[in-house]
């Protein structure tokens, strides 16, 4: 008998499971109280909880401030959820309240079809994780007031942002997101 028959029929098995995993998806399921016995309904994703963990200014020089910042993460699912990306701006208010001297975004989005490579992070039901970013700040001279805060250690700050989350698998469940503020 010819071996590709076999091997036709192996990669046609694999394709029809992917597919149906695909298809069905993960759903999230509890008891009704008042009929436990056959009737049940979908539970709603709850939302995440994010903490701004820390702010510190690493290094200082003349012309540039090197700034870490910390999130924690907390999933209160029972079920895992997918971290896509976190968004967020920050600002000294010490400085000037109204005005951002940074931002950034940790992760990525799916942008299509095939995505080679990700950068998105799978939270495990009732666990957290820390996502970090370090900014580099570079010293125009137009801001003596801020970099003397950075010199003195005496910066206060305001982060804000959104997180975009969904279920544990990207083809199911739809997009979750959560706005934050925090103040430091």
């Amino acid at each position: 008998m010819n071996p590709k028959i076999f091997v036709g029929i192996a990669v046609a098995a694999l394709a029809a499971i992917l597919g149906s995993i695909l298809l069905v998806g993960p759903t999230m399921q509890v008891s009704s109280s008042e009929n436990s016995s056959t009737n049940t309904q979908i539970q709603l994703v709850k939302p995440l909880e994010v903490e701004l963990e820390d702010i510190s200014v690493l290094k200082i020089s003349e012309r540039t401030a090197t700034i870490e910042i910390e999130f924690k993460i907390s999933n209160p699912n029972p079920r895992s959820v997918i971290v896509q990306t976190m968004d967020y701006q920050l600002f000294e208010t010490g400085y000037s309240e109204n005005e951002q001297i940074s931002g950034g975004e940790i992760g990525s989005r799916p942008e299509g079809m095939v995505e080679f490579g990700s950068n998105y992070y799978t939270l495990l039901g009732e666990n957290s994780i820390v996502l970090r970013d370090k900014i580099t700040l570079k010293n125009t001279g137009n801001t003596p007031e801020l970099w003397k805060d950075f010199e003195d250690g005496t910066n206060t700050w305001k982060v804000s942002g959104t997180v975009y989350y969904n279920l544990s698998s990207m083809t199911s469940g739809q997009e979750n997101q959560l706005n934050f503020e925090f103040t430091k």
